[in-house]
């Protein structure tokens, strides 16, 4: 994935160059379905057609206790993206190009730029990322090469109970975002109020489930092509699974 834009100031990427869309947008996460982990384009309780959409992953990756790469692929299986891989990981990643979009007057989106639809109120350029912890985190997460934005734990380690407050960084190319939107829960409870990163980058909440947790991050940035599009909308999502008791 090439550099789409920088701002650096004092080491720290400033968000909100440009105005959050008030609208819920659409992401990329890991979860799994029929014991397979599978790759999920949606919001909220929306399990969307990953398969059609699979022509725009761009990136998967899968990474080894240290961190070094494993051979993985993402393969339609019906209905569902399904993640391969040659050896165990302790992580999987992502990266979507959802293309450039552009919203009329009367709330429509076309998958069009400014270019082809002048009349639009809105046109922007959407990249989806994704990283899943498939086992427990023992250290650093590193700035993972495919993900130009990211999420990653403070400390180097999840809690392993719901309700337990972790502090989570948000990186724009290996930098910390100041400002950027953090959805607490973004598959159980998209709508709500979403919490604004520190200066240096940080935020912490609560883990709020004893299973799946999608925690997701927004930034917005400059266009780097006005004639197409007003702004850049990185969206990122960090995800994990916290198990429950035996049965």
């Amino acid at each position: 994935m090439k550099t789409l834009t920088k701002a650096i100031l004092a080491g720290t990427v400033v968000a909100g160059l440009v105005a959050p869309t008030l609208a819920q947008a659409h992401g990329i996460w890991f979860a799994e379905r029929a014991r397979q982990l599978a790759l999920i384009y949606g919001v909220g309780a929306d399990d969307l057609d990953t398969v059609r959409r699979l022509p725009l992953v761009e990136t998967v990756a899968g990474y080894g206790p240290d961190w070094q790469p494993v051979k993985t692929e993402l393969r339609a299986a019906g209905p569902i993206v399904v993640v391969d891989r040659e050896q165990p990981t302790i992580a999987v990643s992502a990266v979507m190009n959802n293309g450039v979009w552009s919203k009329t007057a009367d709330g429509q989106w076309h998958k069009k730029g400014r270019d082809e639809v002048p009349e639009a109120v809105l046109s922007e350029r959407t990249l989806k990322y994704a990283v899943h912890l498939t086992a427990p985190l023992n250290g650093p997460m590193p700035v993972l090469p495919d993900q130009t934005l990211q999420v990653v734990p403070v400390e180097g380690k999840l809690p392993e109970q719901m309700g337990t407050p972790v502090t989570l960084r948000v990186l724009f190319q290996g930098k910390p975002v100041a400002g950027a939107l953090v959805h607490h829960d973004f598959v159980n409870d998209p709508d709500q109020e979403r919490l604004k990163t520190d200066a240096d980058g940080t935020v912490t909440l609560k883990v709020r489930n004893q299973g799946l947790n999608v925690i997701g991050a927004t930034y917005v940035g400059p266009s780097d092509d006005k004639a197409k599009y007003d702004k850049i909308e990185y969206f990122a999502t960090l995800s994990f699974v916290l198990p429950h008791l035996p049965e």
